[in-house]
């Protein structure tokens, strides 16, 4: 005797259970195939497209951060050169000095005017140039022209310093008017890219916080109910062996009929 059609039809269902909550524990995820919720997939895929964006978002802005550090860097290695040059032009403005020891001082002004010079010249961030005056966007938000902007000015504002000669008393008195505007100067473009750090800093903060949002809507559509899961995990543990005791008892029966027979 043949067993009934209706108890290979519920064991057969209580094995596909199974091996679905299975997966969903093993994966971790709810939602693994389209099979699964095909709607649900959708909303996951864009979830994570979003991610993505979100991320690489986070990532250029903390480029943006590095490019600024990068010029701030360069420009406060500038302000300790000009700051030198100030105090050697004080120095230079003793009428007690002789014309050698004023040249003595003009050749160390001479070392500090090329650092400068090439500071300007050679500082880089990715392999381009930092003090080229052009503005340079950075992408920082998923969306079209969400975007942060950074001029860092070139270097033409300090090319007075490069005409500084304290080897005589009147030229240390006009080096100290140059390096008085040099220096305002470099504070006030340092003060710029300070508050551009702060700015993107805070949107940083912001787009981890929204990237943090679509997560948790992520996982509640994706993630294993793990509680969910194991009770229904249990449920049909207990309709896979009455379906199992079922297809036993029916062979049983049949066996008896055919001793009778």
């Amino acid at each position: 005797m043949k067993i009934s059609p209706p108890s290979f039809s519920a064991l057969n269902r209580t094995e596909e259970a199974a091996s679905k909550i299975n997966q969903q524990l093993a994966s971790a995820k709810r939602v693994n195939s389209a099979a699964d919720d095909a709607a649900a997939l959708q909303i996951i895929d864009r979830l994570n497209s979003q991610q993505d964006g979100y991320q690489q978002s986070i990532r250029n802005a903390y480029d943006g951060i590095s490019y600024s550090q990068t010029a701030d860097a360069a420009l406060s290695g500038v302000n300790d050169a000009v700051t030198r040059i100030e105090e050697l032009s004080v120095q230079a403005g003793n009428g007690a000095l002789s014309d050698s020891d004023r040249q003595a001082l003009q050749s160390e002004v001479a070392q500090l005017q090329t650092q400068i010079s090439e500071t300007f010249e050679n500082t880089s961030f990715g392999g381009a140039s930092v003090f080229t005056g052009q503005e340079t966007q950075f992408q920082v938000g998923p969306d079209a022209n969400t975007t942060q902007s950074l001029t860092v000015r070139d270097g033409s504002f300090a090319d007075d310093i490069a005409n500084i000669d304290i080897s005589t008393q009147a030229g240390a008195q006009a080096a100290l008017d140059v390096t008085k505007v040099v220096s305002e100067d470099l504070n006030t473009q340092r003060a710029e890219l300070g508050a551009f750090e702060n700015t993107v800093a805070s949107r940083i903060k912001s787009l981890g916080t929204q990237a943090e949002n679509i997560a948790a809507s992520q996982s509640r559509i994706e993630d294993t109910d793990y509680a969910k899961v194991i009770s229904e995990q249990t449920a049909n543990n207990i309709l896979s062996q009455a379906s199992i005791a079922v297809r036993g008892q029916a062979n049983q029966s049949a066996s008896a009929v055919l001793g009778l027979l």
